[in-house]
């Protein structure tokens, strides 16, 4: 069995360590704050990954180290620098395999569905911020001082997920309306948590995946409506009333939320069809996503035994 360093404990970091441990692999999960399931095969490390003293330390006598952080979003141009290049110093000179989780903001606005090899032309700031992660990995592993893959996946959906989608289950299970952005019937690609975990698992251990991203397995697109649509189905919910967020008021909002006041660069994703081509993943690996269906009842659960 195999020994993984998990930099991350949020909603993609838990479960590629629960994923692990149970096919009996040793796991050492790296947060802030120590967090992560408990499990006899699973470490709980406190640390900064931004650290490379830390990173390097954890990093030694692994076979891989799953790049799954996610710093505050406000904060990507300051923050995620430092803790990507401790992680591929942390890679290189432990000789371990970097597996890289990351999202499809670096293609920048698309003309069709999205495969793993279209160019990086995304010209704002935060995209910008990943596709350099990618790069530099990438080099290093041209280079031969490393082994490297990248994971890149749409927005989550599933259980701990602070999703765009998940966050609106509460309101329709209470009866409430929904306030979205951007086209409500635009087409648009949505991950499983479970199986970008998945996704990252495999191409870890899989020799086809290195030098090169792969997109984790999507379901058939479905739009804003649609995915709403179908959650108040399943939760038997009637007359669900949808509205859209004009996007002045995104701007006004911003003023006061620095999340919110990025949303306006971003929202190309939401105002066209945002679809990616995961052909190569599934033929590469045999790897299919997790039925809709299965998909929602299991992030339903999750946020009505919250």
């Amino acid at each position: 069995m195999g020994t993984y360093l998990i930099v991350g404990a949020g909603a993609i970091g838990t479960v590629v360590a629960e994923d692990l441990a149970q096919q009996g692999h040793s796991v050492r999960l790296l947060s802030r704050g120590g967090a992560g399931p408990e499990h006899p095969l699973i470490e709980r490390v406190a640390g900064d990954a931004s650290d490379p003293e830390t990173v390097a330390r954890h990093a030694i006598g692994t076979d891989a180290i799953f790049n799954c952080a996610n710093p505050a979003y406000h904060r990507w141009p300051t923050d995620w620098p430092p803790i990507a290049n401790a992680i591929l110093a942390a890679a290189e000179a432990s000789g371990s395999k970097l597996v890289t989780l990351n999202n499809l903001y670096a293609y920048g606005r698309p003309t069709g569905p999205m495969t793993p090899h279209d160019p990086l032309n995304a010209d704002y700031e935060k995209a910008q911020v990943r596709a350099t992660m990618w790069r530099d990995a990438k080099r290093a592993h041209d280079d031969g001082r490393i082994q490297a893959t990248e994971v890149r996946a749409s927005d989550f959906i599933g259980p701990r997920s602070q999703s765009y989608l998940g966050m609106l289950i509460p309101r329709i299970l209470a009866g409430k309306s929904c306030q979205v952005i951007g086209n409500l019937d635009a087409p648009h690609s949505w991950n499983y948590t479970d199986d970008v975990a998945r996704t990252l698992v495999t191409c870890a251990q899989d020799d086809q995946s290195w030098g090169r991203a792969w997109h984790a397995p999507a379901n058939p697109p479905r739009s804003v409506r649609q995915a709403l649509d179908d959650i108040a189905v399943i939760v038997g919910a009637t007359n669900v009333k949808i509205t859209k967020v004009p996007t002045v008021a995104l701007r006004v909002l911003g003023l006061f939320n620095t999340d919110v006041r990025e949303l306006p660069k971003t929202l190309y994703q939401f105002q066209a069809p945002f679809v990616i081509d995961d052909s190569e993943t599934r033929s590469t690996f045999g790897l299919a996503p997790t039925p809709w269906d299965d998909v929602l009842n299991a992030t339903i659960s999750s946020y009505s035994k919250s």
